[in-house]
């Protein structure tokens, strides 16, 4: 549980971004078609923990910040005034009252992962006594009521026990490790069939809150969205029967496929000896180009050719755009081109320590600079030339180069 989660209210803070954390939420919320309810809840107590706890945010301390963090976007008037107003009163008491200023990332992964799992609460409060009181439940109650509730269906699937039913299953894709599966939307033995993997695979997929009519609770809001068609479900089965691997995959609009969860046992990541299996089902599956966490834990991406260990992504195209948008996946590039090695040093130099760069010029750029002699200014404390890698630059002096090698590590 992060920090954020564990905060009981809302902290005093502004975000700079605010009108796109609250557009993000509002658009995610249409495509995914909530309630109206749900929609208001999140627009209101998800949006205010977003702004006030959410963690990671980046603090803006001053208008450079703003501009930095904004780039070609215009700077609120509101920021120019606050930090105008705080550069003149630096040190009296109003200004060190004034509530911090932070961006947050409309697409952080984290964040997406925690608005589902609030999704995943609210849906499965409709049609019961909560449904009408929503509004007064804050974000970090409504997390501690899921973490609680999750931690009682911990103990409560120990007593309990259903057979498999595989009625309500077709056979997707064999392997050389087990066969995939998938739940059938028609089945009158669906809900049955869920119970049992959630019973074995020890997550909410199957969680009913009566558990005798398998009705109500998590499990009410994944077999209606299955029988309705908005969603298909995959099991991962071994020879005896018995599921290694959950993967739900919504259906949009448009009927294309995208991939929502893929899940282990005890909602943990599968393990590397199935990343063959999972890569081959979602191949199979043929999804949108969208790559959601789970995958990204596991180090498997979608790509212009399919589904792809990272490792094993080596076009200088897909390596960018894959790397630009998922920065972390940066380390487990086999052979990471210039560009992609350029690209972390503007955007997430602090990966270049977890993985020095192959490409000289990168390597030459992001190199530590050594301190200035107090007399020459030098930084190399004599009279020696720039270092420029065997390249002479007689028309740059030791000042300068230090200045542009400043400036591309704080890009």
């Amino acid at each position: 549980m992060s920090a954020a989660t564990r905060t009981s209210g809302y902290a005093p803070r502004n975000a700079l971004n605010a009108g796109a954390l609250k557009s993000g939420i509002a658009a995610r919320s249409q495509a995914r078609g909530d309630e109206a309810t749900v929609r208001a809840w999140l627009l209101n107590h998800f949006y205010r923990h977003l702004v006030a706890n959410f963690e990671p945010a980046t603090n803006i301390g001053s208008l450079a910040d703003a501009r930095q963090i904004l780039k070609s976007e215009a700077v609120p008037e509101w920021i120019v005034a606050r930090f105008a107003a705080s550069a003149k009163a630096a040190s009296s008491e109003a200004a060190m009252r004034l509530a911090p200023v932070v961006w947050v990332d409309p697409a952080d992964a984290c964040l997406l992962a925690l608005e589902a799992r609030l999704v995943e609460f609210l849906t499965s409060r409709q049609g019961t006594a909560l449904e009408g009181k929503l509004d007064r439940i804050n974000c970090p109650q409504a997390l501690a009521l899921w973490d609680k509730e999750h931690a009682e269906m911990a103990t409560r699937i120990e007593r309990g026990w259903r057979q498999s039913q595989p009625e309500a299953l077709r056979t997707l894709l064999a392997t050389p490790n087990g066969v995939f599966v998938e739940f059938l939307p028609d089945s009158a033995l669906l809900r049955s069939e869920m119970a049992f993997e959630s019973y074995v695979m020890r997550h909410c997929l199957g969680q009913f809150a009566d558990r005798r009519a398998l009705a109500g609770g998590y499990g009410e809001r994944y077999a209606d969205a299955v029988a309705q068609k908005q969603l298909r479900l995959v099991s991962f089965r071994d020879a005896g029967g018995q599921p290694h691997i959950t993967i739900s995959v919504s259906i949009q609009a448009n009927g294309a496929l995208r991939v929502d969860q893929v899940k282990g046992k005890q909602n943990r990541p599968p393990i590397e000896r199935y990343i063959e299996d999972v890569l081959a089902c979602l191949n199979a599956l043929g999804t949108d180009e969208e790559t959601p966490a789970d995958c990204i834990a596991i180090g498997v991406v979608r790509t212009p050719a399919g589904w792809e260990r990272i490792e094993n992504v080596t076009d200088a195209a897909t390596q960018t755009r894959l790397v630009g948008r998922y920065p972390q996946l940066f380390v487990r590039l086999s052979s990471p081109t210039p560009m992609v090695e350029w690209l972390v040093a503007a955007r997430e130099p602090g990966l270049l320590s977890e993985r020095s760069p192959r490409a000289p010029s990168v390597g030459y750029a992001t190199r530590p600079m050594p301190a200035r002699n107090a007399e020459t200014g030098n930084p190399h404390g004599g009279g020696e030339a720039v270092a420029t890698e065997g390249v002479p630059w007689p028309e740059l002096s030791l000042s300068r180069a230090a200045e542009i090698l400043a400036l591309q590590s704080r890009s």
